[in-house]
């Protein structure tokens, strides 16, 4: 039998190898064998850096916001992307953890908040690796890396100011804003239901077909739709279907489908939520 690529001796080719052959390994090559499958066996993990903070000054007085960066272990992950979160922010993020999850955070402690020196630079560097361990904290536990109030903590106000903009018809501001939720949400997918995404598609949709590319907008509404539909969010699939129709027809696109599939939805469920237009139902969703 000709020797496989990279040798018998070769621990991340066991799989060429025979009964005979794996047999002729020696324990220690199997112990090998066996940590280097282990290895890349084990599932991507979210990871918290807080790697700088700032002072903020405001007419009544200043403040410390602290840069949260969010990535998945593993070279596949190369964007880093971050958000900026006071201390407030964490508190009330703890609050809010505490009345649903409180036997579980039991041993789960805030960084206590700081009555004197918040501004010093030992200070803020003491702050930032302390909160970056809460955040390890957290994930840690199952019950909470799952909850939709984990989630919400890194995107909830970037999502609030981008509905803002939107509405005030600032689309591109907004796009760059949502962009960077929408990545912040894709790395929390594996812990969190796609339904996660749709809010961010949709009104990446919306801005989209409102900065006049249709083809981005039907490529994102494509993504969202799916979803919509497995998960039953009416309000969303009905507003899909009509903008995605109609910017079918804008493409020169085959739109008989999606505009039955539109037809037999709204035969089928009449009301108020089901005329909405898909901008509505975003800015609904965020007011």
């Amino acid at each position: 039998m000709a020797e496989p690529p990279g040798g018998v001796g070769d621990p991340a080719k066991v799989n060429w190898l025979g009964p005979g052959e794996l047999s002729s390994l020696t324990t220690r090559e199997l112990q090998q064998n066996l940590r280097l499958e282990k290895r890349r066996e084990r599932p991507a993990q979210l990871l918290f850096e807080i790697p700088s903070s700032r002072i903020v000054h405001q007419s009544l007085g200043k403040h410390v916001v602290h840069d949260v960066v969010v990535m998945r272990s593993g070279s596949f992950d190369s964007r880093r992307v971050s958000v900026e979160r006071r201390y407030s922010d964490f508190r009330q993020l703890h609050h809010k953890l505490q009345e649903e999850f409180q036997e579980e955070l039991e041993e789960v402690q805030l960084p206590p908040k700081l009555l004197t020196g918040n501004f010093r630079p030992d200070s803020m560097s003491e702050r930032r690796l302390a909160l970056q361990d809460y955040l390890s904290q957290l994930y840690a536990m199952c019950c909470i890396r799952h909850s939709p109030l984990f989630a919400e903590f890194f995107t909830t106000q970037e999502q609030m100011k981008a509905h803002v903009l939107l509405r005030a018809g600032q689309f591109k501001a907004a796009l760059e804003l949502l962009q960077a939720v929408l990545e912040v949400q894709e790395k929390l997918l594996p812990w969190q239901k796609p339904t996660l995404l749709v809010p961010t598609l949709s009104a990446l949709v919306v801005c989209y077909r409102d900065l006049d590319q249709p083809e981005e907008a039907i490529c994102i509404a494509n993504r969202a739709l799916p979803i919509v539909r497995r998960y039953g969010l009416r309000a969303y699939r009905a507003a899909l279907l009509e903008l995605m129709v109609d910017l079918g027809y804008q493409l020169g696109r085959p739109v008989a489908q999606l505009q039955e599939e539109l037809t037999v939805l709204r035969d089928s469920e009449r009301g108020e939520v089901m005329q909405r237009s898909l901008k509505e139902v975003v800015i609904r969703n965020f007011i």
